[in-house]
């Protein structure tokens, strides 16, 4: 059984999203094992100039990359990364799985976004839209599309 992780900055508070995290884990759990791994988020001032912003990205950055595992597809959300519908996403996860990979890790950076030192030890980006998320809802959506792309390999039923 492959492995998917998720390498998330923040904890989430609220319960609702705490919820939708945990239905989807749970019906991602008859597909693949599924993590979630949080690092802790900085605090990031109001109106905080550019070079506190970077030193913040750096440090979260850091925290990520101390997560990354070496053997894993490692794949970062980012506005410029490549766009998929839904069944081109459930092929990208079977693509991994047919060329032996048996771990990928999504990575879902904090609210001032990644640092170039995490996209330097990336395999690739993906990006669900121009537009720019929640990180807890992004982890939703994320969860979601993950759930469908087996779903879709499998020629399960799926909402389209």
């Amino acid at each position: 059984m492959s492995t998917i992780s998720i390498i998330c900055v923040g904890k989430i508070k609220e319960k609702y999203w705490n919820d939708a995290i945990s239905e989807y884990s749970k019906r991602l759990s008859r597909y693949c094992k599924i993590n979630i791994i949080e690092v802790p988020d900085e605090k990031t001032p109001d109106n905080a100039p550019p070079a506190i912003e970077e030193q913040i990205k750096k440090k979260e950055g850091d925290r990520i990359l101390q997560n990354i595992d070496p053997g894993a597809y490692v794949c970062a959300l980012a506005i410029g990364g490549k766009r998929y519908s839904s069944e081109g996403f459930a092929e990208f996860i079977a693509d991994k799985g047919v060329s032996g990979v048996s771990h990928i890790q999504f990575i879902i950076g904090g609210s001032l976004g990644l640092h170039e030192s995490v996209f330097k030890q990336v395999n690739s980006q993906i990006s669900f839209s121009d537009m720019t998320f929640p990180h807890q809802m992004m982890r939703v959506i994320l969860l979601e599309q993950i759930y469908r792309g087996y779903r879709i390999n499998r020629g399960e039923p799926y909402h389209k």
